[in-house]
């Protein structure tokens, strides 16, 4: 069975990055190998990144949760809006949290797939750049044989989120297949 935790870098409750991550949630399961699941993991709780609440306190409950969905994946999936042509510092934070303590190990060597939905014309591609230095650092693995940038995207979502274009689904679908096959 292959895991991949998926993480949207967006908090609004009808953001089209979560919506496309529910998606690949739900088109996983037709998908090869049988028995992929995409774990839909939440940075909603984690809060802003403070040294002395680190030292104090150690590293959050919802930091804990994530970096033990992480661990226990063959794949991160990063659903990445992009804000003022970059990454969102929301989703920034989340990674450099879940990167603490014993966090980091489990980036190392790990397949990272990023994909991401904006309004704009040009998808996220500025935010995906963004990420790499990032991932590099982390000594993730990106899986650069696909690249996914919904642009456009209200007009393929509908009011709560929920992707409606059949076009763009079948585009998730070869994009979730593709990185799967190489977990």
């Amino acid at each position: 069975m292959t895991t991949i935790l998926g993480l949207s870098g967006s908090l609004r409750r009808a953001s089209f990055n979560t919506g496309l991550l529910r998606a690949a949630a739900e088109l996983a399961p037709e998908l090869t190998p049988a028995g992929t699941t995409i774990l839909q993991g939440s940075i909603r709780a984690v809060p802003l990144y403070d040294a002395d609440l680190e030292a104090a306190s150690g590293l959050p409950a919802s930091v804990q949760q994530l970096q033990a969905q992480l661990r226990a994946a063959d794949g991160l999936l990063m659903v990445t809006p992009e804000y003022n042509n970059g990454m969102p510092g929301v989703f920034k934070n989340a990674i450099d949290w879940m990167s603490r303590g014993p966090g980091l190990a489990y980036f190392v060597g790990k397949p990272v797939a990023l994909l991401g939905a904006s309004p704009g014309g040009f998808g996220t591609v500025l935010a995906q750049n963004d990420w790499l230095p990032v991932l590099r650092t982390l000594k993730a693995e990106l899986w650069a044989e696909g690249r996914m940038l919904v642009s456009r995207a209200s007009g393929l979502f509908d009011e709560n989120g929920a992707l409606t274009d059949d076009r763009t689904r079948a585009a998730l679908r070869d994009f979730i297949a593709g990185y799967s096959a190489t977990l």
